[in-house]
């Protein structure tokens, strides 16, 4: 039995191919685009009133960000998913059931 395992090939699995694509705790496309709309915000109003608010704005979002992929890092992934089924499903005891 012990020769049989020895004689097993090993592979290695590089952790960068299984993690969750994260940017500052949270998931990466939500920050940046979040980011993207508090520049935007900045520079279309151009104020210091404007750049804090946008600051604090982007903070307090990618605060929220780390906290959801704290909890689940493809939590993003699953509510897109849950948004595209059917809004609506028939009740029914089974789906081969005889109307």
């Amino acid at each position: 039995m012990a020769e049989s395992l020895s004689r097993l090939q090993r592979n290695r699995i590089h952790r960068a191919l299984s993690r969750p694509n994260l940017l500052m705790g949270a998931d990466r496309e939500l920050v940046l685009i979040t980011g993207l709309a508090a520049i935007i915000l900045i520079f279309v109003v151009l104020t210091i009133y404007s750049a804090l608010f946008g600051v604090a704005v982007w903070i307090v979002i990618v605060g929220l960000l780390r906290m959801m992929s704290k909890s689940d890092p493809l939590m993003r992934h699953v509510y897109v998913r849950h948004v595209s089924y059917k809004p609506y499903y028939k009740a029914t005891s089974s789906p081969w059931r005889r109307h």
